[in-house]
Order: C-alpha cells, then sequence, then structure tokens
C-alpha cells in the first residue's frame, strides 16, 4: 500500500473517530474538531471551561476512543510531584510497600495522561509535568523513564479561583492547544442534555465509545502527515507576518480600545508555538483532502494554539477575557493573506 493510499484510509478512520465522539458529546462540534487536530498532530491539549460542561466526559471518550494505557489524576492543593511517580500503602501483612505512580505503571506504553483540575495543583507538580512533556521522560528511582506515546489532556475550570495555582509560561506553551468549551447554545441540544437518559450516566455514555486501538500509531501517521502535506513561499511569509504581528501589532494597524498598543504585550508567541501553529494547520489541510496548506487552514487553528501564548502586561491583565480575542481578531483581520 503507497503512501497516498495509506494517508487517505488514516483520514477516513479520523473523521469516523470525530463523528463518534460527536454523537458521545452533543454540541461540542467544534472543541471536537480541534482535539482530534491536536492528537493527529502530537499535541498536548488543555481544556478550560465553566462547571460542567462536559470537559472531562469529551476527555475520557477521547481517550477511550484512541485506545492505549490511560492514567488521570485528580489536582489538590496537597498534590506533590511524587504522587506522580509511586504511592505507599500498608499491605495485608502491615509492612509498607511501594507501587508505581499513574506516570510510572504503564511505562512506555502510557498512551494517554489525564491531568483533572491542573490549575488546583502545585508548582512543583507542573514542573514534573513539563519534563514529562516537553521531553517525554523523567527521572526517578535513579533512572530514566521514557514515554514516546505519551499525550497530555489537562482540564481547568474558570470559576474557582482560590486554592489554585496559575499555569507558568512555560507550561503553557508546551500545550499546542487551549480549546474553551462552551455550554451548547442551541434549545435541541440542551433539550437533550436534560431529558434524555442516555446523557445522566456519564460512565455507560464513556463505555459506548468503541475502542479504535490506533494510537501506538499516531507517531508514524503524525510523521508522514508533516511531511507529505506541502506549504508554499507565500504561505511561510503569510505564517511570518502572524508571527511578527503577536509581538507588534501596533505595526499592523491593529488598534483596541482604551489601549497603548506598544505597551499591550509582555510577550508574543513563541517560536515552538508557531511550530504547532503549523503542524495544527498541516493536520487540517489533510482531513480536509489536501495535499497542501491554505492560509484558511492557519486561520482556523490560530485562536486556539495562540490565545495562551500572548502575554499582556499587568497593566491590562484584568482585561484578559476581552483583550486577547479582540487581538487575536485583529491579527488575523490585519495581516494580509496570500
Amino acid at each position: 500500500m503507497n503512501t497516498d493510499t495509506q494517508l487517505t484510509d488514516w483520514r477516513e478512520q479520523a473523521l469516523q473517530f470525530e463523528q463518534q465522539i460527536n454523537q458521545t458529546v452533543i454540541g461540542l462540534q467544534p472543541a471536537v474538531r480541534n482535539i482530534i487536530l491536536a492528537v493527529f498532530a502530537r499535541g498536548h491539549v488543555l481544556l478550560e471551561g465553566n462547571v460542567g460542561v462536559g470537559k472531562t466526559t469529551l476527555l475520557r471518550a477521547v481517550a477511550r476512543g484512541l485506545g492505549g494505557d490511560y492514567q488521570r489524576i485528580e489536582g489538590t492543593i496537597d498534590l506533590m510531584p511524587a504522587d506522580l511517580i509511586y504511592y505507599t500503602y500498608l499491605n495485608d501483612q502491615g509492612r509498607p510497600c511501594v507501587d508505581p505512580g499513574p506516570l510510572l505503571k504503564h511505562g512506555d506504553t502510557l498512551a494517554t495522561f489525564f491531568f483533572n483540575e491542573i490549575n488546583r495543583a502545585r508548582p512543583q507538580v507542573h514542573a514534573l509535568l513539563l519534563r514529562a512533556m516537553a521531553e517525554r521522560s523523567i527521572n526517578a528511582f535513579n533512572r530514566d523513564y521514557h514515554f514516546p506515546h505519551i499525550q497530555v489532556f489537562a482540564d481547568r475550570n474558570r470559576v474557582e479561583k482560590e486554592e489554585t495555582f496559575e499555569l507558568p509560561a512555560a507550561a503553557k506553551d508546551r500545550f499546542m492547544m487551549e480549546i474553551n468549551i462552551d455550554m451548547p447554545g442551541a434549545d435541541a441540544e440542551l433539550d437533550e442534555l436534560m431529558f434524555n437518559p442516555r446523557f445522566h450516566d456519564t460512565d455507560r455514555l464513556v463505555a459506548g465509545v468503541a475502542n479504535s486501538g490506533i494510537y501506538y500509531r499516531l507517531n508514524e501517521l503524525a510523521q508522514t502527515v508533516q511531511q507529505r502535506i506541502q506549504t508554499s513561499p507565500k504561505l511561510h511569509a503569510y505564517a511570518l507576518g502572524l508571527w511578527k504581528a503577536t509581538h507588534r501589532p501596533q505595526q499592523y494597524g491593529i488598534q483596541l480600545t482604551d489601549v497603548e498598543m506598544p505597551q499591550l504585550l509582555m510577550a508574543g508567541a513563541s517560536p515552538r508555538g508557531m511550530s504547532y501553529l503549523v503542524r495544527a494547520a498541516k493536520t487540517r489541510a489533510w482531513l480536509e483532502h489536501r495535499d497542501h496548506v491554505l492560509p484558511e487552514d492557519l486561520q482556523a487553528v490560530f485562536p486556539v494554539c495562540m490565545s495562551h501564548r500572548l502575554f499582556l502586561n499587568p497593566m491590562y491583565s484584568y482585561r484578559k477575557e476581552q483583550l486577547l480575542p479582540e487581538l487575536i481578531e485583529g491579527v488575523l483581520d490585519q495581516v494580509a493573506a496570500p
């Protein structure tokens, strides 16, 4: 089977997987598409939203559908880095025992690591997770443990601020995407969620997702997609313009209300962030059955790849929820597409 045929077959599997997730969690189609892009581009995902909108259910459904070894941990104020590596207990004979924690339990076959309520964990825990995400390895018990397949999903709710810790910039930058999960807006979808018993038992709902068993082939597939999907010189120039606009928006004629534009940003997008943007855009082009990237591919993934990488100066940070979407929209409007 040649490479083009393989990519076509994989595309069909990816779209079937997306359809299955959309049947499990309703009203979240844009978020599901972005998660599919991140999965097939091999990028970590951070979800943010209000309480009870389906973040955890969505990630559990995705993990089950992908297959592979899965571990989950709950973020709490007293969680320590060691809790990810090992846990101690007394056995039936009353003797102390040490067992591998969630990061080490499955060794190098760990596929999906789900960190629930990540903003409740301490910075020390974030630092350990950062190494696992960045290097796909950690050091414990005087040896290195490698996770060639690991994909981190994390979520946080935007309501509660007490006893929470803001993710450091370095940790945010390791996530390919930050995806906002909002409550479905259509009355028919809200009616289903309220009155259809199918959506009242989350465990049974997630158990109904078929295990595709595709996970351990994703690294090879993602590499093939990145090599086969082409980008033109004009697209390179456009992406460079988008990047520069995240650092110096005023030079592109971007103006926001009651903002001194030269003082707006403390930091723009990183080189890593832009490489993630291109990876996601190539994956989108592949899912759209194209062998080349169009400006619309970059535009579609720009908000979810960039919003968490733009850091406002403290004088404007209290308006972050308003200013960041306006800035993203301004960049896409003002930077000329080829």
